[in-house]
């Protein structure tokens, strides 16, 4: 796939315009733009209550490029705040509200926020925290509830003007960061800019879901993440289409009763939620009714070709897999609808460029895994405070992922695994993905994470962590998924031991953390 030219955008462009103001003058002043429980904000409220949020921060003395710290659910007013920062030039800085105080303590004072916009629920974990140990932060808002001696956010929205002009801001200026998940160190904040946004919904959304006004989107990733983010908020804005928000934990029952009540027509969540919601049982005089979804989408991790037959079956919905990061915003390579290919994240996203290299840079041959690196002009600018890091990660117009990946004949990718978690046993590389895919197939296996451990001479083998359907597992168990292996794999990719856990450890975002099964004790 060639490259494409950036977008043509004004050289003076500002996010919020686009995303929020622009449908004032489209006549949809009236349509619903989210919907949140009970709760409806039409376009023109949503556009009022950006505007008062804006002329609330300022009135706080917040500055063009000053960053704004997001902690909150998933709210309509998640969007007030997020667009109202953007639109006086301010950085919006949303960040993951399932961490602890110590968490935020950095992220405060990594960001140098001096404003932070807080959910009520979540307001404790940042009281914790020694006013004394957070260095820039002066002021809390508060969202819900709010306690004496702190800014309620409704009364900062009340006290502020509905008419604001944007900021006189570049395309290219800073518009928001958002923080990679800090797997393997500290949380590293990604520098996204004004336009960012515009070019994932347009190479993306548009050009492969074909998303319109008519759309409504319901995301199972919270906002605070990247994925969630275009899928929550600035996708259904980019056409004028309808956000569904869920505040609460994205429990089976809970999603497929928002599916139900809100009628989706595009749905997206990561693999392990697609596994609970096969496994949660219907009522026992119906399905659960999903016809509204004509795409469903996952991303996050690799999506098991069994995953996506059961799915289809079930429900009669395709799952669209893709790959993304924060770093380039959102996706890179997706399957398109009607040309799915099980199992694989699809091909490169019309617009943008990938080539798969090994560790000297030079294309790999085809069929061969290799480092996926990615051309993209959603990719953040750098991190922020981060100049080696940076360098490591971006390679001029390049993204160096993290990613391994095989290419086939027809132009899809492969998944292989993080660089990190490929290794060689008997002189061949060895994909955990690989045997992961073999395992997902026994009827017995509902999710499974393989992880390579030294044997009694220090050499490094296979092994399978295993969460069973039913039941707790047995030897007898173990020796059957081995030899279930081997008679589909080489001999030397077989797990060479089976642990039965009750489930995976998993990141935020539903991503194994394989890190943390490789010192697990064995059965």
């Amino acid at each position: 796939m060639t490259w494409s030219p950036p977008i043509m955008l004004p050289d003076e462009f500002n996010a919020a315009t686009y995303f929020v103001d622009r449908h004032m003058g489209e006549g949809r002043s009236s349509k619903i733009a989210i919907e949140c429980g009970d709760v409806r904000v039409t376009y023109g409220e949503l556009c009022a209550r950006v505007n008062q949020l804006g002329n609330g921060l300022k009135s706080l003395g917040v500055r063009m490029e000053e960053r704004v710290f997001l902690l909150l659910p998933d709210v309509p007013e998640f969007a007030f705040s997020f667009f109202g920062a953007i639109k006086i030039g301010a950085v919006a800085v949303p960040v993951n509200t399932l961490l602890k105080s110590q968490d935020y303590k950095y992220l405060l004072n990594n960001s140098r926020a001096r404003v932070a916009i807080v959910g009520d629920s979540l307001l404790p974990l940042v009281q914790a925290i020694p006013r004394g140990e957070l260095r820039y932060l002066e002021t809390i808002v508060v969202q819900g509830k709010t306690p004496a001696g702190t800014l309620a956010l409704d009364d900062l929205l009340r006290g502020s003007s509905d008419e604001l002009q944007p900021a006189a801001t570049s395309k290219d200026d800073a518009a928001f960061w958002l923080y990679s998940s800090g797997s393997t160190g500290q949380p590293k904040a990604c520098v996204h800019l004004q336009h960012d946004m515009v070019v994932s919904s347009e190479r993306y959304a548009k050009a492969i879901l074909k998303i319109s006004q008519e759309d409504r989107f319901f995301s199972v990733a919270k906002l605070f993440f990247a994925y969630g983010l275009g899928n929550g908020l600035y996708f259904p804005l980019a056409v004028g289409g309808t956000s569904i928000l869920m505040p609460g934990a994205p429990r089976p029952q809970s999603v497929f009763e928002v599916i139900e009540r809100h009628r989706p027509t595009l749905f997206f969540s990561v693999p392990s939620n697609f596994v609970k919601l096969l496994a949660h049982a219907a009522p026992e005089d119906r399905e659960f009714d999903l016809t509204s979804v004509r795409h469903a989408v996952s991303a996050g991790e690799a999506l098991p070709a069994t995953v996506f037959h059961h799915f289809k079956e079930r429900f009669a919905v395709e799952i669209l897999d893709a790959i993304g990061s924060t770093e380039a915003l959102h996706m890179m390579i997706s399957n398109v609808p009607g040309e799915v290919r099980a199992g694989s994240s699809g091909k490169i996203i019309p617009g943008f460029e990938a080539k798969i290299v090994d560790d000297d840079d030079h294309p790999v041959p085809q069929g061969e895994i290799g480092n996926l690196v990615v051309r993209a002009d959603s990719i953040c600018a750098y991190y922020w405070n981060e100049h080696e890091k940076t360098k490591n990660t971006l390679a001029g117009h390049w993204l160096r992922t993290g990613d391994k990946y095989h290419q086939d004949e027809d132009g899809y990718f492969w998944y292989a695994g993080r660089t990190d978690d490929m290794m060689k046993v008997s002189g061949v590389w060895v994909s955990p993905i690989e045997i992961e895919r073999v395992l997902t197939e026994h009827p017995s296996v509902l999710e499974v994470a393989v992880v390579f451990r030294p044997d009694r001479d220090g050499l490094q083998k296979p092994g399978a962590c295993v969460v069973l359907r039913n039941g707790d597992g047995s030897a007898e168990l173990a020796g059957e998924l081995q030899k279930f292996v081997v008679e589909r794999l080489p001999i030397f990719k077989r797990p060479h031991w089976i642990e039965f856990l009750p489930d995976l450890p998993k990141t935020a975002t539903g991503k194994v953390q394989r890190y943390k099964l490789r010192g697990s004790k064995r059965h």
